[in-house]
């Protein structure tokens, strides 16, 4: 990273922390269920949610969550521009993917309640999956991919540690 970028913010952790800040002010702002709905459809827990929206953790937002992230969360014009740019300075090599990603848009299906709590998370996983293959499918890309195996990566780990 050459100094201009560096001496600008560019890739800091004080950027980093900047477009949290943005995010955390604008949930604060929303109805509440907002961080759920976003969890939801990132197919994370909620705590994901407040771990990614926390200024005091260095954990990044991933490129890919970001769009369905502003549309859930109901960004405001100023505040989508100030968030883009913020996160444009703490991950300039990102930025190359975050403008490739094309937007989403969220959509909710009513599932049976199959009156376990564990069927019900694997169903949840299992449509995920399902949607990510078709986004795969669609779009043509590898990013539904990795997603894909990070769901499977997540659903091997709860089957450890339930073993």
């Amino acid at each position: 990273m050459s100094e201009d970028r560096h001496s600008a913010g560019y890739g800091t952790a004080d950027a980093v922390r900047r477009y949290k800040s943005i995010l955390r002010q604008v949930l604060e702002a929303r109805p509440s269920g907002t961080r759920q709905r976003i969890a939801s459809a990132l197919g994370k827990n909620r705590s994901f949610v407040s771990q990614i929206s926390n200024p005091s953790y260095s954990t990044p937002i991933p490129a890919r969550h970001v769009e369905l992230i502003l549309e859930i969360s109901h960004f405001s014009p100023s505040e989508r521009s100030e968030f883009l740019a913020a996160y444009r300075r703490a991950h300039p090599d990102r930025v190359s993917a975050f403008n490739a990603q094309p937007r989403l848009r969220q959509h909710m299906i009513l599932l049976p309640d199959l009156g376990n709590s564990e069927k019900n998370r694997k169903a949840d996983l299992l449509i995920g999956e399902f949607v990510l293959g078709l986004s795969e499918l669609l779009r043509g890309s590898d990013t539904a991919t990795a997603d894909k195996q990070t769901i499977k990566g997540e659903r091997d780990e709860e089957t450890d540690q339930r073993s």
